[in-house]
């Protein structure tokens, strides 16, 4: 590797660094962190709920982890989805460590995937740490995928 290449690949590291100190500066380790807003797409009727619930799962899946290429549903992240008849949506999330460097991005992509599902009138994005996460809450399909069965 040229001197060149060094350079810009440690540059490219110290700016890594530094974006991923800022998008947690909001998150203190083990706190609980809340996201709330208005759906992106609310439906004029009411929808059943189960049916609103299958659509936030569905866009979940399309959430990965960016350290384990598994996305989040299936990596067990997702605690639970509240569906009420009027589409208000709950989300409890955990993540695999308090100290991952891409917390405060990840509970907002999975807030903007919630917000945009179409039937979603209100949307709140919970990160909680307790029960802490454990490789027992993987689905089949990532402990297929993992190579651990």
């Amino acid at each position: 590797m040229s001197e060149q290449e060094t350079r810009v690949d440690d540059d490219y590291e110290k700016l890594k660094r530094r974006h991923l100190d800022v998008v947690n500066a909001e998150l203190k380790e083990g706190e609980p962190h809340v996201l709330e807003g208005e759906g992106l797409s609310p439906s004029p009727g009411s929808e059943a709920p189960h049916i609103l619930r299958d659509r936030i799962v569905q866009a979940l899946r399309t959430v990965y982890d960016p350290e384990i290429p598994l996305n989040i549903y299936d990596l067990g992240l997702i605690y639970g989805i509240d569906v009420t008849d009027g589409g208000d949506v709950a989300v409890r999330m955990t993540l695999t460590a308090p100290a991952c460097p891409v917390a405060g991005a990840l509970v907002q992509e999975v807030h903007d995937k919630v917000r945009g599902t179409v039937g979603v009138r209100r949307a709140k994005t919970e990160l909680v740490w307790d029960p802490p996460w454990t490789q027992e809450r993987l689905s089949i399909e990532a402990q297929l995928e993992l190579g651990l069965l």
